[in-house]
C-alpha cells in the first residue's frame, strides 16, 4: 500500500505544478500532506525524469518551464484458482518515455 500512496502524492504533485496553484513550498508540503523534506525528494525525484520544474518566487508557485505530462497508472488484477496473478503496482509514463513499474506475478503451486 506504501506503493499506491506515493504513485498517489506524484500523481497529486503533478497536477497541482500543472494548474500552477502549488503555493510555497511549506504550503505545497502541506496539500500534500507531508513534510516539506518529503516534498523536496518528491521534487527531486521529477527533476531526475527532466520534469522542466521552476519556482516563481512572485507568485508563489512552482510551474512547468515547456510541455510536460505525467500517467500515474495504478491497478490491482486478481484471478482465483489456477489461473495466473498479476498484480500491478504502478507505472509511470513521461513524454511517451516508461520511468518506473512494479509487476508482481504469482502462480498456484498446488
Amino acid at each position: 500500500m506504501k506503493t499506491i500512496k506515493q504513485l498517489e502524492r506524484l500523481r497529486k504533485t503533478h497536477e497541482l505544478i500543472k494548474q500552477e496553484n502549488t503555493g510555497s513550498p511549506q504550503e505545497f508540503a502541506n496539500k500534500l500532506n507531508i513534510s516539506e523534506r518529503q516534498f523536496y525528494n518528491i521534487l527531486d525525484y521529477l527533476k531526475e525524469i527532466d520534469a522542466p520544474i521552476e519556482y516563481n518566487k512572485k507568485t508563489e508557485t512552482y510551474y512547468y518551464t515547456s510541455s510536460f505530462d505525467l500517467l500515474v497508472n495504478i491497478s490491482v488484477q486478481v484471478l482465483i484458482g489456477d489461473e495466473v496473478r498479476n498484480i500491478y503496482g504502478g507505472a509511470t509514463f513521461l513524454n511517451k518515455k516508461y520511468c518506473t513499474a512494479r509487476l508482481v506475478q504469482c502462480t498456484n503451486l498446488n
